[in-house]
């Protein structure tokens, strides 16, 4: 379920800090319920879903079509990315954040982790149209007990970024978000209890790199 974006604004995310010049484009409510203790499994789960695989045949067809677009446009090129067009997220990091864990690598999307903590984890992604930033938090869920929430937020880079991110945004709202959402639950309630693993697995010891001097 989408929801308002006062959902991400008004609790006290460390997200803020880093995001200051980036716009909140979409927050969601994400189907799974949980513990005080779940965050770690939702990590998990999150950082090895692969949204062009699993999901339904509209998905796929607008993924597949996504990254042959920016193959052929150049839009995923290499001097394209974090580090090369924009710099990265961490050389924002203040110093607790920086001795906290990374977070886990993201298996099937290119996407990099910036920082995980007990109910929130943020991870970067940049190309030739935007940079952005998936945020994923635990909240209380009113009854209880609790769920995730994600939030996207982006830079468009120039025109094309703004074009693009226009184009899309009706596509992620009624197609490519509901299917994935759905995907999710999925996965989280055919998970069973035996498969629920502590903190640790998903904090490790992996640091985020301090900026350089």
């Amino acid at each position: 379920m989408r929801l308002p974006d006062s959902a991400h604004t008004a609790r006290p995310w460390r997200i803020h800090e880093l995001t200051r010049d980036f716009r909140l484009e979409d927050v969601w409510a994400l189907p799974t319920p949980g513990g005080p203790g779940d965050f770690p499994r939702l990590v998990r789960l999150t950082a090895s879903a692969d949204p062009s695989r699993g999901s339904a045949r509209a998905v796929r067809v607008l993924w597949a079509i996504r990254w042959k677009l920016g193959k052929l446009l150049g839009w995923d090129d290499s001097n394209a990315g974090v580090g090369t067009r924009v710099s990265t997220l961490r050389d924002r990091l203040p110093e607790d954040l920086l001795d906290a864990p990374a977070g886990p690598d993201v298996s099937e999307l290119p996407f990099t982790s910036l920082y995980l903590i007990d109910d929130e984890w943020a991870a970067e992604i940049a190309n030739r149209t935007m940079h952005g930033v998936l945020h994923i938090g635990w909240v209380p869920d009113g009854t209880g007990g609790y769920r995730g929430q994600m939030a996207v937020l982006v830079k468009p880079n120039g025109r094309l970024g703004a074009a693009y991110m226009a184009t899309i945004r009706p596509f992620r709202h009624v197609v490519v978000y509901p299917a994935m959402l759905r995907a999710i639950g999925r996965r989280w309630q055919s998970q069973s209890d035996s498969d629920r693993a502590g903190p640790d697995t998903v904090m490790g010891d992996r640091r985020a790199p301090r900026r350089s001097a």
